[in-house]
This record gives C-alpha cells, sequence and structure tokens, in this order.
C-alpha cells in the first residue's frame, strides 16, 4: 500500500514540475521574445550597439550621422596630395579631387544591415555578439577612377606607345622590305591602382594632410607579328651595329654615300659564308651612277668617281666589329681622314679600292645576316644595322693606342683646271702621321673565340689646297 501511494504522489510532483518547467520555459521565452521585440523598436532606425567601424563604435547612430562622421574624417583626407611621377612627367592630385576617402553611404548600409537580415535566429545571433563581444567592420573606401584617370591622361598618352608589326619581303635572294618588330610601353593602370589602393589605410589613419609619391610602372606592348615569325632565315634581332658621321663633305660625296650604302641595304649572307664588300657592291664608276668627289691617288688629293665609298666600308667595319664576326680582310686608310675621326678615336676606319684592296668578313653565326643602312641627312649619319640570330657572343674592343706620332709635312698646292683662276680651296686638313692599335675579344660561352689586333700605319698629311687655274 505505501508503495502505491509513494508512486501516485510522485507522478503528481513530477507532472506539476513538469507543467511548471514547461511554463517558466514560454514564459522566459516570451519574455525575451518582448525584450527583443522592444530591442528592435528601440533600434529600428540607428545601428545596433556594439557595431564598430574603424575604432567608431557607431551603436545608436542613424544612417545619417554614421554618414556624417565620415564625411567630416572625408574632408581631412581630401588634403592629402598624391604625386604621380614617370618619365614622362609628373601629375600632382589631391584626395578630394578623386573622391578619395571612406565610401560613408556604404559604410552606413554596412552598420545598419547588422542584425537586419531575413533570418531571425542569425539576427538574434549577430545582435547579441556586438551587444557582449563587438563586431568589428573594415570600412569601405572609394576614389574615382574616370578623375583619376582624367587626372593623368597627359602623361598616360606621352608614356603609350603603340607595339609595331614586323615586315619582311624576300625576293632574288635579297630582302626588299624589312621592318623589325618593335616591343610598345604603356602605363600599368592596374598597378597604378594597387598602389593608390594600398595606400587606404595610411592615409585613414594618420590623421593629418600628407604627400603620398607613386610611381607609374611600365608594362611591355608585345606586337601581333613579331620579327621572327616572319621569315624562316632566322633574322630575329640586331646583332651588330656602326655609324659614322660625314659633316662638311662636297654634295657628290655625300651623293655616293647615300648610292653605295642604299646598294648594300638589304643584302643577305648565308651561314658560313664569306662576304666581299667589292663584291656586293659591284663596279664603282661614273658608269654605274657615281659622281666625282675627292679621292687620294698616288699621293695626291683629286677628284675621282666613287669618292666618299670608303665612309660606307668603315661604317661596315664598325658594325662588324661590334658583331663579333671573324673579319677576314681589313686595310686602313694612307692617312687620318677627318671625317673618320668625327665622334669616333681614329684607328676604327676601312678603305677600299677595287680590286685588290677589300673588307671581308665570314659569317659563323649559324644563321642569315640581314645588312641594313640608313642615313639621317640632317646630321650626316651614316648607320649599318646587322639583323640575325645573337648567339650569345659579347664583344671587348681595347681603347686605340697611338705610337710613332709624326708632325705633318708643310701645306701643299696643287693647280686645278677645274676651279677659275683665283680660286683656292682647300679639301684635306693637315694631320699628324701615327700608329694607331687596338684589340678585340670575341667569347662566348666563357671561352674566347675570336682574338685579333688591329693596326694602322698613318702617314703625315699635309693641308692641301686646290689652286684654280681655268681661265
Amino acid at each position: 500500500m505505501k508503495i502505491k501511494i509513494f508512486r501516485k504522489y510522485f507522478f503528481q510532483t513530477a507532472k506539476v514540475l513538469f507543467w511548471f518547467g514547461v511554463g517558466a520555459g514560454l514564459g522566459l521565452f516570451f519574455f525575451v521574445s518582448f525584450t527583443f521585440i522592444i530591442f528592435q523598436k528601440i533600434n529600428s532606425n540607428v545601428v545596433y550597439p556594439g557595431v564598430v567601424i574603424s575604432g567608431i563604435d557607431l551603436g545608436g547612430k542613424t544612417a545619417s550621422q554614421v554618414n556624417e562622421i565620415f564625411a567630416k574624417k572625408n574632408e581631412k583626407i581630401g588634403k592629402t596630395k598624391f604625386t604621380f611621377v614617370s618619365d614622362a612627367g609628373v601629375a600632382t592630385v589631391s584626395a578630394s579631387q578623386i573622391g578619395y576617402g571612406y565610401d560613408h553611404d556604404l559604410i552606413s548600409k554596412q552598420a545598419l544591415s547588422i542584425g537586419r537580415s531575413k533570418n531571425v535566429l542569425s539576427n538574434i545571433s549577430l545582435i547579441f555578439t556586438a551587444y557582449v563581444n563587438g563586431i568589428y567592420l573594415q570600412p569601405a573606401y572609394h576614389y574615382s577612377e574616370d578623375q583619376l584617370l582624367s587626372t593623368l591622361n597627359p602623361i598616360l598618352e606621352k608614356l603609350h606607345v603603340d607595339p609595331i608589326d614586323a615586315v619582311f619581303a624576300f625576293q632574288n635572294g635579297r630582302v626588299t622590305t624589312f621592318k623589325q618588330s618593335v616591343h610598345g610601353k604603356a602605363a600599368d593602370l592596374i598597378q597604378v591602382k594597387n598602389k593608390l589602393e594600398s595606400q587606404f589605410k595610411r592615409v585613414m589613419f594618420s590623421g593629418k594632410p600628407q604627400t603620398i609619391i607613386i610611381n607609374i610602372p611600365i608594362k611591355i606592348l608585345k606586337p601581333d607579328i613579331t620579327t621572327e615569325k616572319v621569315n624562316s632565315l632566322g633574322i630575329k634581332e640586331l646583332i651588330g651595329e656602326g655609324i659614322s658621321f660625314f659633316k662638311n663633305s662636297i654634295p657628290s660625296r655625300v651623293y655616293n654615300i647615300a648610292l653605295a650604302s642604299t646598294r648594300l641595304n638589304g643584302v643577305l649572307i648565308a651561314p658560313n659564308e664569306e662576304f666581299s664588300f667589292n663584291k656586293a657592291l659591284g663596279d664603282i664608276s661614273g658608269f654605274t651612277g657615281y659622281k666625282q668627289a675627292y679621292i687620294i691617288q698616288n699621293g695626291k688629293t683629286v677628284l675621282g668617281d666613287g669618292g666618299g665609298v670608303c665612309q660606307v666600308s668603315t661604317t661596315l667595319f664598325r658594325a662588324l666589329l661590334n658583331a663579333g664576326v671573324p673579319i677576314v680582310e681589313r686595310h686602313a686608310h694612307a692617312y687620318r681622314v677627318s671625317y673618320y675621326e668625327q665622334n669616333s678615336p681614329p684607328g676604327f676606319d676601312a678603305t677600299i679600292y677595287t680590286p685588290s684592296v677589300d673588307l671581308k668578313f665570314k659569317n659563323d653565326t649559324g644563321k642569315y645576316i640581314l645588312v641594313q643602312t640608313s642615313i639621317d641627312p640632317n646630321i650626316q649619319k651614316l648607320t649599318f644595322s646587322l639583323f640575325g640570330t645573337s648567339d650569345g657572343r659579347q664583344v671587348v674592343l681595347s681603347e686605340p693606342v697611338v705610337t710613332n706620332r709624326t708632325p705633318p709635312p708643310s701645306d701643299t698646292y696643287q693647280d686645278d683646271l677645274t676651279l677659275p683662276k683665283g680660286v683656292v680651296k682647300q679639301v684635306d686638313f693637315a694631320v699628324e702621321g701615327a700608329k694607331v692599335s687596338f684589340t678585340r675579344q670575341v667569347a662566348k660561352d666563357e671561352k674566347v673565340i675570336i682574338s685579333d689586333k688591329f693596326v694602322s700605319n698613318f702617314q703625315p698629311w699635309g693641308a692641301v689646297y686646290l689652286r684654280g687655274t681655268k681661265d
């Protein structure tokens, strides 16, 4: 009986406690819900407590108040100067001019969005977390790319160089048209923007205006058609170049220089081929279009067909030196010629005289070599450019050594039937005699493959004047 009574009272007590717990739970639920609803109503138009952006607790702030806070910060930030530096110039712009600063509209939306999603449980969790521990958000920044580009555009235009596609035309063993591909360049705007954006934190937290320098990086623009794509001859890149100047040359000499260099332009030298200047150029006479200009003949300065062609052989010689190819034959002039020492030390010349005196070299590069010539008439400059495929050879030229200096002889006067009586014209200038030598070493794969020495024995030469005898 006692056991039955105990069980009866036990179940009755458990029942009471159960319903009490249910009632208490429901009461707590309704209390929390009511409290949450009241809390939501109180904060219906403001940021929930504990939402922090850029170190500022925005709890209780309306959207307009958040906007105002960060708008004021932007007033200080707006005085910061950005200086963009490039080879094409410098551009300075203030932060306010490009709208650089806090994005206060987005920040206010970010702050107010906390606890206001469609997920009720997520809202309760976020609000509780913000209230107890705080929720820290990264501030939003912005700037106007259009305003930035407008500021930088004058510089960007100067920096921009379009790439050039290669052009190659080959006919009858000769290159008739050649234009090497050229890489272009432009400002790397992506890097510029990255650099600008990387300064946000520095600017925002400095608390005072400052000047920030940003270097404008350059990116390479590749042509669609490269030199190596348009030919199968291995003509890929510049392997050697030579220049010379011919200021104060008479018109007929300039004409001959242009004619001879043009006839060598486009010449191809096959792998292992020995090139002969005289053979490539052909006959040098009035019959082949050359005019008379001053030459040295039998120890005298006289008018002769093709005067000035040695300017062409000299320039090619310099290109061959720099290309590092074997020079089979080269002869120095009998005396130092002023033309060849314009912007060059003595001894870097090569004379020719058909058929016995020649300039020869061997193409040992394993690929074709293309000869290209050009003349700049404004500065009277001749350029020889050799194109092929570089095999990595490196050239070292020594400084010329000048010895055995000999003073020039007395001035010489020569009768000239082409000049009127009484006219005296200087055609050569006094130069001392000397022995000039220099060396060249060509290395490949850290091994010397060519080691040669070039010696010039220049005779002393007096000034030469032509005296007119024509009636």
